[in-house]
């Protein structure tokens, strides 16, 4: 089954969106908009920088732990990835933001 998109609103009316693969995980999260129009140009920005290698940053945090940023071409942060407990996983997630980010299916909680 292929990923996802689902756009939602967070709790003080912002929106956000994350993408997800097709077992239904999270690999994606987005920063909150304050517009809808907003989130969904975000979307648009992961389906065109997911296939470049060069977007991808590779991080690991104070505790250990690898994750990544993907970025646009104007070095803007467009989606974060959760925590990975080795920079294998967290090298797979990248590989499935990769395969599952081109997709056009968003699914809409608003």
């Amino acid at each position: 089954m292929a990923g996802w998109f689902e756009l939602g609103k967070s709790s003080d009316g912002q929106f956000r969106f994350v993408l997800k693969a097709g077992n239904a995980e999270i690999i994606l999260t987005s920063e909150l908009y304050k517009a809808e129009a907003s989130a969904r140009n975000g979307i648009a920005s992961v389906q065109k920088n997911c296939t470049n290698d060069s977007r991808f940053e590779k991080k690991e945090s104070k505790n250990g732990k690898s994750f990544f940023n993907l970025k646009a071409g104007n070095h803007q942060v467009i989606g974060t990835s959760q925590m990975y407990a080795s920079t294998a996983s967290r090298d797979v997630g990248i590989a499935s933001v990769k395969t599952n980010g081109t997709t056009t299916t968003i699914k809409v909680n608003i």
